[in-house]
């Protein structure tokens, strides 16, 4: 029997499992899909938001600027790209104005750091490319951006070597009190539980009505965005944000911290909580938005797009809450989710503290070695790591300049891949111009020789996804 699990390895329940793996727990990760950060997670803005946006009071606004401010250090643990860039929110009127200057007050009440109101001398000299009809920004120098997704994946692997398990591919059928301790079923396996933490994400409210809890729902919400190619990155060096509405934060511009230039996102309340298809008229609204609030974005440079589906709660806040001993919900969890994402984690094991005994380990493990990235070390460096090891002299995806030794490192560390999506998450091989156009025949011969699995059993994300049916002719 588990002392906990956690439903949902995206970048919440990683946070929680890390948070919890500092105590004297036997804790275990299950996740639906065949990999950690595949829901929402993959698919965010990567943005860390200063804390200004969130109406003061609310979890969402408590959350925000704690985690907010406990992101760097968290980052710089794990070995996790972490760009303290700043971020505007740009107006173009006197509504806009009015707008900018409710957030400054805001912000201020929610304790937001440093933050300065910006006329148009301002602004335009600290963002040159910022549209030239702009007129005034609310400006939030404690804005960040890191990667959501290597994040997670460091979160679930400094867990694991703190002790925690994780299963993937474990969907939650259904889950049952017996006595003092939870039943969790899926169609392959059960597992048992004195504490259940709910981080299902869009699926949370689902997973709280199978302990008979209807308090609250969860909607879709979509979000598109278009990624440029690295050529395009220094368009704009901070967050670039319009004056929001009541459907979010709107269209943003920003660098990534591995050197492009996002675009996104769109904001749809739709039914579906599988569909992530992208669509004409979403590309159409981010094209046309993105160019009103920055000049020379160069559209030529899109590489790929993406959709994610954002977890809206009913209450308009996070869900935050115990609705019987044991079981924790952690739902709706929409942006600011992976700037709160720290101090969620804070605040559910203070809420496990009031129900049971919580005993610091003294062996906890705190950091994180960072993965090898070849492209990014000096001719020095990158001489030095090949003496020591010769597979990291061998390129397989040119268009990132990632090494067949970056690959095997990833194969081989908690939370270890075993689809070329998890390969990508963890290397960037297949995020480049080609789109893992050359690299993928590569990339699966290593995984089926580092993991075991033949060649038609490699996915593209898990089952349904699978790329090879046979061979062509004996002998390959």
């Amino acid at each position: 029997m588990y002392d906990v699990v956690i439903v949902g390895a995206g970048i919440v329940g990683a946070m929680i499992a890390k948070e919890l793996s500092k105590y004297e727990l036997n804790i275990c990760v299950i996740e639906k899909e065949n990999d950690v950060a595949c829901g929402a997670t993959k698919a965010n803005s990567a943005i860390v938001h200063a804390g200004y946006d969130a109406k003061e009071g609310t979890l969402k606004a408590k959350l925000n600027v704690l985690g907010s401010k406990m992101m760097a250090e968290i980052c710089r643990d794990l070995g996790v790209k972490y760009i303290n860039n700043g971020s505007l929110v740009i107006g173009f009127n006197d509504e806009d104005k009015e707008t900018i200057k409710n957030l400054y007050l805001r912000g201020i009440k929610n304790g937001v750091e440093r933050l300065e109101v910006l006329d148009y001398e301002a602004l335009h000299k600290l963002e040159p490319n910022v549209s030239k009809n702009a007129t005034c920004a609310l400006y939030a120098p404690t804005g960040a951006i890191t990667c959501p997704y290597e994040l997670t994946v460091a979160c679930i692997g400094n867990a694991m070597d703190n002790g925690t398990n994780l299963k993937c591919n474990f969907k939650v059928e259904s889950i049952n009190k017996v006595d003092d301790y939870f039943v969790i079923k899926s169609n392959k396996e059960t597992l048992e539980a004195k504490f259940v933490i709910n981080a299902a994400g869009i699926y949370s409210d689902k997973i709280a009505q199978m302990i008979g809890d209807n308090s609250f729902s969860v909607k879709p919400r979509r979000g598109e965005y278009i990624l440029l190619d690295k050529e395009c990155g220094k368009t704009v060096s901070h967050t670039i944000f319009k004056t929001p509405s009541k459907m979010g934060k709107g269209i943003l511009v920003t660098p990534t911290v591995d050197g492009n230039l996002l675009l996104g996102p769109t904001s749809v309340d739709i039914t579906d909580k599988e569909n992530k298809n992208t669509t004409d008229e979403g590309f159409a609204k981010i094209m046309s938005l993105a160019k009103e609030n920055v000049d020379n974005i160069n559209l030529r440079g899109a590489i790929t797009s993406f959709c994610g589906l954002r977890s809206v709660g009913s209450t308009g806040d996070f869900i935050i809450n115990s609705p019987i001993t044991g079981f924790i919900n952690v739902a709706g969890i929409e942006s600011p989710g992976l700037s709160a994402a720290p101090a969620i984690g804070v605040y559910v094991k203070d809420i496990l503290s009031t129900q049971t005994n919580l005993t610091l380990k003294q062996n906890y493990i705190k950091t994180r070695k960072s993965m090898t990235h070849f492209s990014d070390a000096s001719i020095e460096l990158k001489n030095e790591i090949i003496k020591n090891d010769p597979s990291y002299g061998r390129i397989i995806c040119r268009c990132e300049t990632v090494t067949e030794g970056e690959i095997l490192e990833a194969l081989r560390t908690n939370p270890k891949p075993t689809d070329l999506d998890g390969i990508k998450r963890r290397t960037r091989a297949q995020m480049g111009r080609c789109q893992g156009g050359f690299c993928i025949p590569y990339i699966v011969k290593l995984i089926a020789q580092e993991t075991g699995q033949k060649i038609e059993e490699i996915t593209k994300n898990g089952v349904g996804s699978e790329l090879i049916i046979s061979k062509t002719k004996e002998g390959c």
